[in-house]
């Protein structure tokens, strides 16, 4: 469990630098976040394809496999759209809504074990999304995005739990790459931006803080169960806040602020459980 926890903290570290990266691309040079989510799986796909056994490849012909990439794709994709208007930290914390669907969905269709103290939890932290998201307060269609990317990807992270006996962490790591990246690219080829030195940085940033946080993600998902790891998705709220404020100098305001405390604190004391 040790060695889980610490793969999640990389791993959760890594993916807002990615979102980062793809941030600055749809904000500062008006990229689609098509080419933004195309581009990430694209050349996700290629840097991991020299590390790939070749048991990866007879697992694209198994449906599983591909529902479990367009769960990832659709919450990449809505997650760059919400990128597009909204602060970083405001995005994670609504994004959050998708451990809190992961514990559930693994809790009733994987059978895994959930306490009343651990759903306590998840349900305090779900209160601190709301606080962020403030539905029919004046809260903008950004951060319905963000909580729609959310729900695709707490879905993820059970299907990748309910599928991790089916090939080692690369194997699963370039099908969700390679399909998700096949499925975009009609869409996200058209909307190449002209590639600056800046924007083929960013781009490649945004790939490599993707591509190696989900890796690690699927690592940590063979050593613990998803009832557990689900909480530890939080960490990426700490990563989101620190790169908020240093790139794009935005500090959320108080109910904000109200709301990643009780998610961040609630995934926290969840992820130190015993049981």
């Amino acid at each position: 469990m040790f060695q889980a926890v610490l793969l999640m903290f990389v791993a959760m570290s890594l993916i807002p630098t990615g979102d980062m990266a793809g941030k600055l691309l749809t904000g500062s040079y008006n990229a689609s976040p098509l080419f933004v989510a195309w581009s990430r799986f694209a050349l996700g796909t290629l840097m991991i394809l020299p590390f790939t056994p070749r048991t990866a490849f007879p697992l694209l012909l198994n449906w599983r496999i591909w529902f479990r990439a367009l769960l990832l794709a659709g919450g990449i994709f809505f997650i760059q759209t919400a990128l597009q208007t909204e602060p970083l930290a405001n995005v994670f914390a609504a994004f959050f809504i998708g451990p809190i669907l992961s514990y559930a969905l693994s809790a009733i269709l994987l059978r895994e074990p959930a306490t009343l103290l651990r759903s306590v939890l998840m349900l305090t932290g779900f209160a601190g999304v709301l606080f962020v998201v403030r539905p029919g307060f004046g809260a903008s269609p950004g951060l319905g995005f963000a909580v729609l990317a959310g729900c695709f990807y707490g879905s993820f992270l059970t299907a990748s739990r309910w599928l991790s006996h089916l090939g080692s962490a690369r194997a699963l790591s370039f099908t969700q790459l390679f399909i998700a990246g096949l499925i975009l690219t009609p869409a996200g080829i058209l909307q190449i931006p002209t590639l600056t030195p800046a924007i083929a940085s960013l781009t490649l940033l945004s790939a490599l803080g993707s591509m190696l946080g989900n890796l690690l993600l699927l690592v940590a998902y063979t050593r613990a169960p998803s009832t557990k790891l689900a909480p530890l998705v939080y960490f990426q709220l700490i990563a989101a806040t620190g790169l908020g404020w240093a790139v794009f100098n935005d500090l959320p305001d108080a109910y904000t602020w109200a709301g990643l405390a009780l998610v961040l604190g609630s995934g926290l004391t969840s992820a130190l459980l015993r049981r």
